[in-house]
């Protein structure tokens, strides 16, 4: 793993299988860490909290290790924006990356180059996946998205404000640019997104931006 604090970006990564010799000259990413294991990974993420963490599926103890690192971050509801560094584009993976909390999902044989692209999106606020993995999620999240809109009184689950916030995450918007054209504080946002996950049963902003268009909202 692999982490860094902002020069512009910064990078945390669980796995050493992608070099970041050079990372701080050529892309002015300033890398603050790296394990090998989960349990030395999140007490990194706790100590350093960088901006992006790189998070190998599988790390030293095993196969598909890398999941319990999203999960506690997942958990904690950590501001850490998670990227999985995967083996392989199988469905089952990539859809639950995305479950999990991750920003974005990259392959280990991606380019070096497109790497540095990767964290810097999800850095910016964005998602990152591959055009042609992006109906894994996509069907997935289609086939599991209840349509909820009342609760069981028939009140509206979410506020007039919440509703607000959810349009401006379906349109693209980071926490930052949400509180500026709401006239908010950006840690008053980052809480109203924590409160409309848990009334949905939701955990990440695609499946928020699912849920915006199905309800048309």
């Amino acid at each position: 793993m692999l982490t860094s604090k902002s020069s512009p970006e910064d990078v945390a990564s669980p796995d050493r299988s992608h070099s970041h010799q050079g990372v701080d000259s050529r892309y002015r990413f300033d890398v603050v860490c790296s394990a090998t294991e989960s349990q030395e990974a999140l007490q990194a993420l706790k100590e350093k909290q960088p901006d992006v963490a790189l998070i190998g599926s599988n790390l030293r103890e095993g196969p598909l290790a890398g999941f319990k690192v999203l999960r506690e971050l997942q958990t904690c509801r950590s501001a850490v924006k998670a990227i999985m560094l995967i083996d392989s584009s199988e469905r089952d993976i990539i859809i639950e990356s995305f479950r999990r909390g991750a920003h974005g999902v990259i392959s280990r044989d991606e380019l070096f180059e497109t790497l540095c692209e990767c964290v810097r999106a999800v850095h910016q606020g964005q998602i990152w996946v591959r055009a042609e993995e992006l109906h894994f999620i996509v069907d997935a999240l289609v086939e599991s998205i209840p349509p909820r809109i009342l609760n069981a009184k028939g009140v509206a689950l979410l506020t007039k404000q919440e509703q607000g916030v959810v349009r401006l995450v379906a349109e693209g918007l980071t926490n930052r640019d949400i509180a500026r054209q709401l006239s908010l504080s950006e840690n008053t946002v980052r809480n109203y997104m924590f409160r409309i996950f848990d009334k949905l049963g939701m955990s990440n902003r695609v499946e928020l931006a699912l849920y915006a268009f199905h309800q048309k909202m």
